[in-house]
């Protein structure tokens, strides 16, 4: 009994310790970079400024959120909500939302013109330089190799 319990504190503390170990990490740079583009309308007339001037700006501003919307749809996807209710067998009321919701970094205007009575920018995405501008702030890793102590 005498030998039981020391024996016993052993083999509880050898089961406790850790082996200490080096992780070596090695970044991984994905095989492939699409680009992404995407085109936003705003119609000059609508705009409700009273100065010519002032209306093309705000239609070059209004069709460059457009073109930002739809690069976000493009990288992040829309969710769609519905609802729809019956009365009757008959449809009384149908609603369909949309949004998108995300950030945009590191596009690029290509152009904006105007085009009939709308102003229409265009955007490019290119994901290498998404990739790198996320690489400066969260650099991807993958284990290279463990060593252990």
């Amino acid at each position: 009994m005498k030998l039981l319990i020391p024996f016993l504190l052993i083999i509880a503390s050898v089961g406790c310790a850790q082996r200490d170990r080096y992780v070596q990490w090695e970044n991984e740079q994905p095989k492939s970079f699409p680009t992404l583009t995407a085109i936003g309308y705003a119609p000059l007339d609508e705009q409700p400024a009273k100065s010519h001037s002032k209306k093309v700006l705000m239609a070059i501003q209004a069709s460059k959120v457009a073109a930002y919307r739809e690069l976000a749809e493009q990288v992040y996807g829309q969710k769609i909500t519905a609802e729809s209710s019956v009365n009757d067998w008959m449809l009384k009321n149908d609603k369909v939302k949309a949004s998108v919701s995300g950030v945009i970094r590191g596009a690029k205007v290509i152009k904006t013109y105007l085009s009939g009575d709308f102003y229409v920018t265009e955007l490019e995405l290119d994901y290498q330089q998404v990739w790198q501008l996320y690489e400066q702030q969260n650099p991807s890793r993958k284990v290279k190799r463990v060593t252990y102590f």
